[in-house]
C-alpha cells in the first residue's frame, strides 16, 4: 500500500515552496508530545522516568494545536507517553485535521478497544502502532504480558474500521534480521499501509543501557534485512533512508525537520536530547546552535541513526537529487 498519493503530493509541494524560497531549514514533521504520562513501563524509553509533578501535566488543546500553527509542518506525530491518556486527546486530532495536517497518533493499542468510538476514519488520520518484536521481546521490552496480542488486535480492529494503520518498530541488541523477517510477516497480512523501522536510542536516562545497537550494529542489522526483502512489505522511509541505514550512503542529521514541541517547550535540538527548551518555534530555530550537534560534534549523537534526524536528510536529499533516488529503488536499498 504505502503513503497514499494525495499525502505525498501534499509534502513534496511543500518541500519544493520552501527549497524556492531558499529557506535553509525548516521542519517536516512537528513532533506532538502532549503528555508524558504512560500505561507501559518501557525498558528503551527515557520519557516515563520525569518526576510525578511533571507526568501529572497536559498541553491544552489550544497549545497542540497552537505549536502545529506556529511550526507549519505539514505532518504531525503525537506520541508522548501514550496520548490516548489525554482526556482532550480526540478534540485535539480534530482540530489538526480540521487544518489540513496529515496526523500520526503513536499508540501502544492497549486503549483501542476503549477509545476507538471516539474517532473517525480519514485520510489525514494514521493509528501508529507499536512493536519492539515478536510476542515474548516485545512484552519484556515493554513489561507486561499479553501487550503484543493486545496491539495486534488493536490492528485488527482499527482496519476493520476503515482507519489508516502503521506500525512502529525499535530494534534492540539481540535481534536478528531473521527475527524482523517474522515480525514484518506478522504484520503485513493485517492490512497496515506501512512500517517504520528503527535502532533504540541510548537515551541518557533510559533503565536499560546494554541493549543498544550502536552505529555499526545497526548498520549490519538492517544491511541483513534489506539483503532480500519480500515485495509484500512497505516501509514507511524513503529508499534513501534505508540505503543510509544499511550503512550504503552518510547523511548530516537534520534535527530541525523533525522538531519536538512537548510540555516544558521546544526541545533543544530533538526529542531524543534534553539541552533545555525554547519558548517559541521561532527561538528554537533561530537560536539553538544546530551545527553542535550531529555525528562528529556531539558526542551524544556518535551510534544515533534514528529517522526523526536522518529521514528529513533522506527526504530532501530525495528531493535535490531524484537520479539518486531512482538508482536506489531500482537496485533496492540496502543492496
Amino acid at each position: 500500500m504505502g503513503i497514499p498519493t494525495q499525502q505525498k503530493r501534499r509534502i513534496g509541494t511543500y518541500i519544493i515552496k520552501q527549497l524556492l524560497q531558499r529557506k535553509k531549514r525548516f521542519p517536516l514533521v512537528l513532533m506532538l508530545e502532549p503528555l508524558f504520562l504512560c500505561n507501559l513501563h518501557c525498558k528503551g524509553c527515557g520519557k516515563i522516568n520525569q518526576p510525578k509533578e511533571v507526568l501529572e501535566q497536559l498541553l491544552t488543546i489550544d497549545e497542540c494545536v497552537g505549536a502545529a500553527e506556529e511550526c507549519g509542518a505539514p505532518v504531525v506525530t503525537i506520541a508522548g507517553g501514550e496520548p490516548l491518556l489525554h482526556p482532550d486527546i480526540q478534540a485535539i486530532v480534530q482540530e489538526l485535521i480540521k487544518r489540513k495536517r496529515f496526523v500520526y497518533l503513536c499508540t501502544n493499542g492497549l486503549l483501542i478497544d476503549k477509545k476507538i468510538a471516539k474517532f473517525s476514519p480519514s485520510p489525514f488520520l494514521t493509528f501508529n502502532i507499536h512493536f519492539d518484536g515478536l510476542a515474548e521481546r516485545h512484552d519484556a521490552a515493554v513489561c507486561l504480558d499479553g501487550a503484543f496480542d493486545k496491539a495486534t488486535n488493536a490492528i485488527k480492529k482499527l482496519v476493520d474500521a476503515g482507519f489508516r494503520v502503521t506500525t512502529n518498530t525499535t530494534f534492540f541488541r539481540g535481534q536478528t534480521a531473521g527475527d524482523a523477517a517474522l515480525l514484518f510477516d506478522h504484520l503485513t497480512p493485517l492490512g497496515v499501509e506501512a512500517m517504520t523501522v528503527a535502532a533504540g536510542f541510548n537515551y541518557e536516562n533510559a533503565d536499560d543501557q546494554d541493549s543498544f545497537l550502536g552505529r555499526e550494529g545497526t548498520k549490519e542489522l538492517f544491511r541483513e534485512i534489506l539483503k532480500s526483502p519480500k515485495q509484500s512489505w512497505t516501509f514507511n522511509h524513503s529508499g534513501m533512508y534505508l540505503d543510509f541505514l544499511a550503512g550504503n550512503r552518510e547523511f548530516a542529521c537534520t534535527p530541525w525537520g523533525n522538531p519536538t514541541r512537548t510540555l516544558k517547550g521546544w526541545q533543544h535540538p530533538c526529542y531524543l536530547l534534553n539541552d533545555g527548551y525554547a519558548a517559541s518555534f521561532k527561538e528554537l530555530m533561530e537560536e539553538t546552535d544546530w551545527d553542535s550537534y550531529g555525528v562528529g560534534n556531539d558526542p551524544r549523537c556518535a551510534d544515533c541513526m534514528v529517522h526523526c534526524g536522518f529521514e528529513p536528510s533522506a527526504v530532501l536529499e530525495t528531493v535535490k537529487n531524484p537520479l539518486q533516488a531512482l538508482l536506489v529503488a531500482i537496485r533496492g536499498p540496502g543492496r
